[in-house]
């Protein structure tokens, strides 16, 4: 998907510098043609020489070099590519980036570029969370570059928390995304996640534990594969990942309105942990508690998202993904959800307390569909969302080539 593509990689002066060289490895071997600019402060940690080899072409360094400058280097060096991919990006260079400041080769060539580009930011976790770095960051973002990361870890310098430089395989990712090339590249995903709050008054409501971890990760690991990705998101405890569209709602009747609002697309995942129920006669205040007796609620349900997604008609996603969360029976309760709700595959999983699974890091779920069931093993959220993104992206790309009067899967 990537080969014959040329990209512009700038290495900042971090400890992080040391993942570049894989990066560049793993993009080499996808065919990539790419372009290396060492800053002073990048050549500090790697050297000119292991660049050069990995990439095959000579390292990029000085903005005065006669021989380059001579037919305007710098100009062509920022045009040539098809992405420039800053990595490290430092708190240095991203604020000399926001000021739009051209003193070295590699602040030049991102001033010089009309070309998108990608920062992979890497810096001690005070630093990536000082207002002055936000600012950056925030202007960065106005201005349209693109972010991979930072992910959250512990660091070189003993601490530990966001700031850490993305994995090359997540930048990769990122520049698959960039470039249009991932296998859900033009198609639109809408996913679900968190609980929703149904309100008994304006202080108290009824909710579940869900934390919005796992719709979360399935959001990020189908945005990494290219697709555009809606996230209508009830208040969950895990925030939506970056390079998504966003839609905060608090109800199970704002999430339909929203779902509904964000089709059409190509696939609909419905990892919310949407409340059954809502209390009918929720009070416009603050309900005060008398002694003695006990306030009356009034249930009733709310609106199946999953099944008026999943509705035969002309807008109804090619495929739609609902969640089965049980605590008993978790097969036979999945089963029976996959035949009522009308969608393509149930992803079931057991929430019982034990387990850890709700709110935790792991998930441990069974895919089933019309043709069969899939038990997968104990995995990170973050893989299970991966494995389930390549599972949508394929079947997307069968139900692309099937003729029409073939079968639905």
């Amino acid at each position: 998907m990537l080969a014959g593509r040329h990209v512009l990689i700038i290495i900042g002066g971090g400890i992080a510098a040391y993942k570049v060289l894989d990066l560049i490895r793993r993009l080499r071997e996808r065919g990539v043609r790419v372009t290396p600019v060492l800053t002073r402060a990048g050549a500090r940690f790697v050297t000119p020489l292991s660049v050069s080899a990995l990439c095959g072409v000579a390292v990029q360094e000085d903005l005065f070099d006669l021989t380059a400058e001579a037919e305007m280097g710098h100009i062509e060096l920022s045009r040539a590519a098809d992405l420039v991919v800053v990595a490290p990006a430092t708190a240095d260079l991203m604020g000399r980036m926001a000021a739009g400041l051209a003193d070295d080769l590699a602040s030049t060539l991102l001033l010089a570029t009309d070309k998108r580009v990608l920062v992979a930011p890497a810096m001690n976790v005070r630093m990536w969370t000082h207002a002055a770095t936000r600012r950056n960051v925030a202007q960065l973002a106005a201005d349209g570059i693109l972010f991979a990361g930072p992910d959250e870890g512990a660091m070189a310098c003993g601490e530990f928390g966001p700031g850490r430089m993305a994995e090359p395989m997540a930048i990769l990712a990122a520049i698959e995304r960039a470039l249009g090339a991932g296998p859900l590249a033009g198609r639109h995903v809408v996913v679900t996640s968190g609980p929703t709050h149904e309100p008994i008054d304006p202080v108290r409501y009824i909710a579940n534990r869900s934390s919005g971890a796992q719709g979360t990760a399935i959001a990020a690991a189908l945005r990494d594969l290219g697709a555009r990705v809606s996230v209508v998101t009830g208040p969950a405890a895990v925030a939506p990942p970056a390079g998504v569209d966003v839609i905060r709602v608090e109800t199970a009747r704002e999430m339909l309105d929203a779902v509904v609002a964000a089709l059409p697309a190509d696939a609909a995942v419905m990892a919310a942990a949407v409340a059954d129920w809502r209390v009918a006669n929720a009070a416009g205040e603050k309900m005060k508690k008398s002694a003695g007796r006990l306030p009356a609620l009034d249930l009733t349900e709310n609106p199946d998202i999953l099944a008026t997604v999943a509705r035969p008609g002309a807008g109804r996603p090619a495929l739609v993904v609902g969640f089965a969360a049980e605590t008993s029976d978790v097969l036979t309760h999945a089963r029976a959800k996959l035949a009522r709700k009308g969608c393509d595959w149930i992803v079931a999983n057991d929430v019982s307390p034990a387990t850890g699974i709700m709110g935790g890091a792991e998930n441990a779920v069974t895919i089933l569909t019309a043709s069969g069931e899939e038990a997968w093993p104990r995995l990170p959220k973050d893989e299970v969302a991966r494995r389930l993104a390549l599972r949508i992206a394929a079947a997307l790309e069968r139900k692309s080539d099937r003729k029409p009067d073939q079968e639905a899967e």
